[in-house]
């Protein structure tokens, strides 16, 4: 009899900790889509961050388009967007108008844009990443990031990393 309650602990035990360690690891894997919701509209992006790979300090300037979208019923506002260093701009692409170059906050004034995006529209946020904006002690692993202020919820930060070689 105490064989069978041990073994029925044992296994009640087991059965539990492998339900803890799979709900566990559901919280901490990264969702396909970012989304910034609240009852105002959902702002959604699929891609997150970019690797540039290897950039050359040579070969000047490169950038990567990061699409935001309208996935809600309600019109969104993108307030701001600014960077995370002066090596680096954004620039808002919506309805075939421009709104940029925007910069990091304390190397320039970051303006209110205050640009309307429909429902199903898409938006783009152009990443222009300077690799001699910090002259020869620039060289080695770099990490930014862009910042889209809404009112659809949290600010949504695209990431981006290269290597920078001379």
């Amino acid at each position: 009899m105490k064989a069978k309650l041990v073994i029925a602990l044992v296994s009640i035990l087991v059965i539990g900790s492998l339900v803890w360690v799979a709900r566990s690891s559901e919280k901490n894997s990264e969702p396909e889509d970012f989304v910034a919701t609240s009852p105002k509209g959902i702002l959604s992006a699929q891609e997150m961050s970019y690797n540039f790979g290897t950039v050359s300090m040579a070969k000047g300037k490169v950038n990567h388009e990061f699409k935001l979208k309208n996935t809600g019923p309600e019109t969104i506002v993108v307030k701001k967007m600014y960077t995370s260093c002066m090596c680096t701009t954004v620039t808002l692409k919506a309805g075939g108008e421009d709104f940029g170059p925007f910069g990091m906050p304390g190397h320039g004034f970051i303006p209110p844009i205050n640009v309307k995006v429909e429902p199903g529209q898409e938006i783009i946020a152009v990443a222009v990443f300077d690799p001699n904006a910090h002259g020869p002690a620039g060289v080695g692993k770099i990490d930014r990031v862009i910042t889209v202020e809404n009112n659809a919820g949290a600010p949504i930060e695209f990431q981006f990393s290269a290597m920078v070689t001379p």
